[in-house]
């Protein structure tokens, strides 16, 4: 049976996939640095589930957490969870909620904000990316008001349904119209790389290894 994109993508990584999308001559593909895996050592690949969301001071305390829970039953299993909270004030994942997201088959979450509970999450085994923790949370403050929606993150347009790529060196999105093109063209430049690799560790000049395969 055919491995499916998703487990295609999870056997590549973000160096090779960067390589051959800017050799696709596609741009604006990769998230901020800033935005780091609780797990390092483990790749997060997977289709998008986008969702944008706002500060709202004037709202209640019911309306914040009935809204928020919403958003966790809302999110699609097999996904990938991207948020633009657009407010680095507050945590946008805590341990009672990336719980239930894991439960569901939540694959990972992702979010240009703040994370809290980060030692409990650590427990779970959940994975979250994240640019740095507070401990203050959305109750009365900030509202979901969007899911599957077009989002912007530093200088990267995420479309609900794109696939994405992180590991140790950072995050890439790739468009979902092409992401089997891409996927495909990953594969082959690994496999390029590794006869490089193999012909370096055989004693090779790396400049003759470079003119040799086109590719270093």
């Amino acid at each position: 049976m055919a491995e499916t994109l998703e487990a295609r993508l999870q056997h590549c990584y973000t160096g090779v996939v960067h390589d051959v999308m800017r050799g696709m001559g596609l741009r604006n593909f990769v998230l901020p640095h800033e935005i780091r895996a609780l797990f390092p050592d483990r790749k997060l690949a997977g289709p998008v589930f986008t969702v944008s969301g706002h500060v709202d001071e004037a709202a209640d305390r019911h309306s914040t957490l009935f809204e928020w829970t919403g958003l966790l039953s809302k999110a699609r299993p097999g996904h990938v969870v991207v948020c633009q909270p657009n407010t680095h004030a507050v945590a946008l994942m805590g341990e009672l909620s990336s719980e239930p997201l894991q439960l569901r088959g939540i694959l990972g979450y992702v979010v240009d904000g703040a994370c809290r509970d980060v030692d409990f999450i650590i427990e779970q085994g959940f994975q979250v990316c994240f640019r740095h923790t507070t401990p203050r949370d959305i109750v009365s403050f900030w509202l979901p008001d969007g899911f599957d929606v077009p989002i912007v993150i530093g200088d990267v347009r995420i479309m609900p349904g794109d696939y994405l790529l992180g590991d140790r060196d950072g995050i890439c999105i790739l468009p979902r119209d092409r992401a089997a093109e891409i996927i495909e063209a990953a594969e082959v430049a690994a496999g390029t790389e590794s006869e490089i690799r193999k012909a370096i560790l055989g004693g090779m000049d790396p400049q003759e290894a470079y003119l040799k395969h086109g590719k270093f």
